[in-house]
């Protein structure tokens, strides 16, 4: 980890006044967190249609010792951040333009996963939300097995599918609205103790003191859609948070899905909605799901479809990928992402184009080389 810039991001997330969507703006012109703070006296001529007060606002002599209190927690906490840089931080979340400038995370998640799903539904679950959730979650790990689940740890559905992925075997991550020094709502704890110690997590961009408030649910929900392929919603009301993380969904151009229910039933009509505004695709089990995402792939056919391609022609993005490989060798998935600013998904679809074609060939542990 690069210390000085997360001290620098905490630092910017510390200064009231500035902004997430500010900040974000900041790093992505100057390159760097750090980088903002060192040309903070050049910013209006470096921006030039920057806010007038920004330069001021980056010079609050409290926010450094206050970046450096709440990375004391860190380490303390032995909990990980990654910075809007950092090749951990979720590529599919770094494409969206309201992306947080850092994430803090409890557990050895993989932010990166190569299938990553958010779950998200009302408060008030029914029955048929919770069968929904294990009927689901238990057809899907037999399909596909490494898919990490995320939600919010909320009451209802959001617990719901993190239980339903414990119990299946599955990695599962909540997005958190407040820091890491508390767990909301407290009854939840053991659930989310068991998620960090099965390959799961709990994220947030939120620094410890922060009270779990309303706008704070609004915004985590942006993290939840953004982070994943594909956003499911399994029972809603006609209105509610998780028709807010569908609009998101769709806004950031991912996927988003809905099982129907009864036409009377309250908690059915914020997904028939959806349906029926095409906002989001109707599904009744994994299958369609996993159809519907284009998951369903018989690696088994790479041979014989290798030795059909004579002349290989690549795309402009597969000829960068393997122009990245050349130069860097045997490479990780997230590496590649890194060296390529390409998101996880697509560089999977990439990846296996080029393996289709006989160009590369894929490692243990989501390692690439070039044949």
């Amino acid at each position: 980890m690069n210390e000085d810039e997360i001290l620098a991001s905490i630092a910017l997330a510390k200064i009231r006044g500035l902004g997430s969507t500010s900040s974000l703006r900041l790093i992505r012109e100057l390159g760097s967190a750090v980088n903002v703070f060192a040309k903070r006296k050049d910013i209006k001529e470096l921006i030039p249609d920057v806010n007038d007060r920004i330069p001021q606002l980056l010079d609050d002599k409290e926010a450094m010792p206050k970046a450096m209190a709440e990375y004391d927690f860190v380490k303390k906490n032995n909990l990980h951040c990654y910075t809007y840089n950092d090749e951990n931080y979720p590529s599919r979340l770094r494409e969206c333009e309201d992306a947080p400038i850092l994430l803090f995370c409890q557990g050895d998640a993989n932010l990166n996963e190569l299938h990553m799903i958010s779950m998200v539904g009302t408060r008030h679950c029914t029955d048929y939300g919770k069968t929904i959730c294990n009927k689901f979650l238990n057809e899907l790990r037999e399909l596909l097995p490494n898919v990490i689940v995320v939600s919010g740890l909320a009451y209802g559905i959001d617990i719901s599918s993190h239980r339903a992925a414990l119990a299946n075997n599955m990695r599962t991550i909540a997005v958190l609205a407040h820091g890491l020094d508390r767990i909301y709502p407290y009854m939840h704890r053991d659930t989310a103790k068991e998620m960090c110690e099965t390959g799961g997590g709990l994220v947030t961009e939120f620094t410890t003191g922060t009270n779990p408030d309303r706008q704070n649910f609004v915004m985590r929900n942006r993290i939840v859609a953004g982070m994943c392929d594909a956003t499911i919603v399994v029972e809603s009301a006609k209105k509610g948070g998780s028709l807010i993380t569908a609009d998101l969904a769709t806004g950031y151009g991912r996927d988003c899905f809905a099982f129907p229910g009864p036409v009377d039933a309250e908690y059915s009509k914020g997904c028939n909605n959806l349906i029926r505004d095409n906002k989001a695709g109707l599904i009744s089990c994994a299958e369609d799901f996993v159809k519907a995402m284009g998951w369903a792939r018989d690696k088994s056919l790479v041979k014989d479809a290798v030795q059909r391609e004579l002349f290989v022609e690549l795309s402009t993005d597969e000829k960068f990928v393997v122009d990245t490989l050349r130069k860097e060798g045997k490479s990780q998935i997230n590496t590649l992402v890194v060296h390529t600013n390409i998101a996880v998904n697509k560089l999977s679809s990439i990846l296996f184009e080029l393996e289709l074609k006989g160009v590369v060939r894929s490692l243990a542990g989501s390692m690439y080389e070039l044949l």
